[in-house]
C-alpha cells in the first residue's frame, strides 16, 4: 500500500500530470470529436484541481481553458463547430506552448511548482534549479508546439486532420519525448553535482522512443499509411535497437556503471 501511495504521490508530483488535460486534447481532438475531447480534458482538469490542496497555475489554466472550449463547442453553430472539429487541436497546442514560452519569460516556468515538490526549499533559488525548470518548460513548449504545426500540416496541407502521421504518430513522438526528458534531464543535473549520484544514459532517454517504432510499424501497416517495407522497416529498427539498449544496459549494471 505504502509503495502504491508513493507512486500516486509522485504522479501527482510530475509536470506530466499537470499538462495531462492538455496531451489527452491534442490527441484526441478531430472530426467529429471535438465536444469528446473537450469534456475529456476538461474533467481531467477539473479532476486535479480538487485533489490538490494548494493549486498550482498550469492546473487552473487548463481547468478555465477547457472550461471555455466546452461551453463553446455547446453554444456556436455547426460551421463554427466543424471548424474546431479541425482545428482546435492545434488551437490548444499552440495555447499550451504559448504559455510556457511566457511562463519562462516571466521568470516562473510551468514546471516549477511541480519541483518544488521534489527538491528541499534549500535549493529553490539556485540557478541549477531554475535553469533546469527552463529547460524542461522549453522541452513541453517545443513537444506542444511541433505537435501544432503536425497536426497544421495534417489540416492544411494534407486536408486530413486524422492523416495518421500528422495527426498521431507524429505528436504522440514529440509528447512521449517531453515526458521522459522532464523524468531524465533532472537526474542528469542531480548526477552533475554530486558526483555519488548515478548519471542516467542518454539510453534511458530514448528507450520510451525506441519502444513506440513497433507499434508505430503495425499500425502503419494496418492502415496502409506507408509502403509496405517502411512499415516492416519501422518494425524491424524497432526491435534491433530495443535489443541493443538492453543488451548494453544489462553490460553497464555488470560493470557497476549503472546502479
Amino acid at each position: 500500500m505504502n509503495g502504491a501511495a508513493g507512486r500516486g504521490a509522485r504522479l501527482m508530483n510530475s509536470s506530466i500530470t499537470g499538462m495531462s488535460p492538455w496531451i489527452l486534447f491534442s490527441l484526441l481532438a478531430g472530426p467529429g470529436r471535438y465536444g469528446l475531447a473537450a469534456a475529456l480534458a476538461l474533467a481531467v482538469a477539473v479532476l486535479l484541481v480538487l485533489v490538490r490542496h494548494r493549486q498550482i497555475f498550469l492546473e487552473v489554466a487548463g481547468l478555465v481553458f477547457f472550461a471555455v472550449l466546452t461551453v463553446i463547442g455547446m453554444i456556436v453553430t455547426a460551421d463554427t463547430l466543424r471548424w474546431l472539429d479541425t482545428y482546435a487541436g492545434e488551437l490548444s497546442n499552440l495555447s499550451i506552448a504559448a504559455l510556457a514560452l511566457v511562463s519562462v519569460a516571466v521568470r516562473a516556468p510551468l514546471t516549477v511548482p511541480y519541483a518544488r515538490k521534489k527538491v528541499a526549499r534549500a535549493f529553490w533559488h539556485t540557478r541549477d534549479f531554475q535553469r533546469t525548470n527552463v529547460i524542461i518548460t522549453y522541452a513541453w513548449g517545443l513537444a506542444f508546439l511541433a505537435a501544432a504545426v503536425a497536426g497544421g500540416v495534417g489540416d492544411l496541407v494534407l486536408h486530413n486532420p486524422d492523416n495518421l502521421w500528422t495527426g498521431w504518430i507524429i505528436q504522440v513522438s514529440a509528447l512521449v519525448t517531453a515526458a521522459r526528458f522532464t523524468e531524465w534531464y533532472p537526474a542528469v543535473v542531480r548526477a552533475r553535482l554530486d558526483p555519488t549520484e548515478p548519471v542516467p544514459p542518454v539510453r534511458s532517454l530514448l528507450m520510451p522512443f525506441v519502444g513506440l517504432l513497433i507499434p508505430m510499424g503495425v499500425l502503419v501497416l494496418l492502415l496502409d499509411a506507408a509502403p509496405r517495407w517502411f512499415a516492416v522497416a519501422l518494425m524491424v529498427v524497432g526491435v534491433v535497437l530495443a535489443r541493443a539498449l538492453t543488451t548494453e544496459a544489462v553490460v553497464a549494471r555488470g560493470e557497476g556503471r549503472e546502479p
